[in-house]
């Protein structure tokens, strides 16, 4: 929680004018220590979605601000499910009517699979714009990964995003661009950030729509970027709620492709993920795997319990400094009635008070 300024001591002055947040005396002893509400557009495939779903509510809940989260899953129309994963959805999650209703503090939006690419085109579409709108006027703030980074930018602010000629795929070394934000307080200046798209939008796109750049990669592009107030949408082109063996999951689903013939080649490996041992062990797998194929044997499918040992997590420390971030201000600004996006006296077009520096 922030530091009250409760004795005038100098210090207080000093680290507010470093961007640190510190609260008035006044402030704090009106304050009420309460809950946030939390609403969790899962938009991931049937093989993804309760992994996105476990790693997200993970973020959220290793934030150590003192605050009770209530974290409500939900999902739109127009999305691909078998049966059991309607199911699912039928007993677990949240009906949006129901959280339009009452109200959500903050929004997550996740990525999702699209089969054209001109994404407004898919049929989830319709049913996401009415999220999306509702949350502009009625959430404090909406945290955008992958996929619905860049169906909010082509909705909101008409970017279109570029394909790439090879899927960016892997971990990548990022740096903090604008260290004045609060979002990036106190985190890691240098850090990583898994990739995994085949789509980009650029910096330069960004700008042009009057968003800022807060995180990005000299060779995986923008990671974070907010709105232009600078805090009702976060939106992330990375994954960094992955785990450390996500993208080991998506490389043995390419390998399974390449070995029932629906690729030509081995799919390459993730850049800057495999160490040279976890690669030697990948390319022993396959071709033990290509033997047993071609001799009509059983396929070995020990791929994962190779490989996943010799893997690093090193950007998870960074994403939940930055969810942390993200949610202390979100606790900061909102009313406590949760079906009023800021508290009184905050405005909701420069809600961080950041437009005038």
């Amino acid at each position: 929680m922030p530091l009250v300024d409760h004795s005038g001591l100098p210090t207080f002055s000093d680290l507010r004018t470093q961007g640190h947040e510190i609260l008035t005396l006044d402030r704090a002893e009106h304050q009420d220590i309460r809950e946030l509400h939390i609403g969790f557009l899962n938009m991931m495939p049937d093989a993804a979605l309760r992994a996105t779903e476990r790693q997200f509510v993970r973020l959220v809940g290793a934030c150590n601000r003192i605050a009770q989260f209530y974290v409500y899953p939900f999902s739109v129309p127009g999305l691909a499910r078998d049966a059991e994963t309607r199911a699912y959805i039928e007993d677990h999650y949240s009906r949006f009517e129901d959280l339009r209703e009452a109200g959500l503090d903050a929004l997550i939006i996740t990525g999702a699979n699209v089969a054209t690419p001109e994404v407004e085109r898919e049929a989830f579409w319709e049913p996401l714009v009415e999220v999306v709108e509702w949350a502009r006027e009625s959430v404090a703030s909406v945290l955008c990964s992958c996929l619905a980074t860049h169906a909010l930018v082509r909705h909101l602010h008409g970017i279109e995003r570029t394909p790439m000629r090879s899927k960016r795929w892997g971990v990548y070394g990022h740096h903090v661009r604008d260290r004045s934000h609060p979002l990036v307080r106190e985190i890691n200046t240098r850090f990583d950030v898994p990739h995994s798209r085949h789509n980009d939008v650029s910096r330069e796109q960004m700008e042009e729509a009057g968003l800022a750049v807060l995180v990005e990669s000299d060779e995986a592009g923008v990671h974070i970027a907010t709105s232009p107030d600078r805090f009702r949408i976060i939106y992330l082109q990375g994954h960094p709620e992955y785990d450390a063996n996500s993208l080991l999951k998506e490389y043995r689903r390419e390998a399974q492709r390449f070995l029932a013939g629906e690729i030509p080649l081995p799919p390459p490996f993730p850049d800057h993920y495999f160490d040279e041992e976890a690669r030697h062990r990948a390319r022993d797998y396959l071709d033990e795997a290509v033997r047993a194929r071609d001799a009509g044997t059983e396929v070995p499918d020990d791929l994962e319990q190779r490989i996943e040992p010799l893997l690093d997590n090193t950007w998870g420390d960074s994403a939940k400094a930055i969810v942390n971030n993200w949610l202390g201000l979100v606790y900061q600004l909102t009313d406590l009635d949760r079906s009023t996006p800021f508290a009184p006296g905050i405005d909701p077009d420069d809600p961080l008070g950041l437009m005038g520096r």
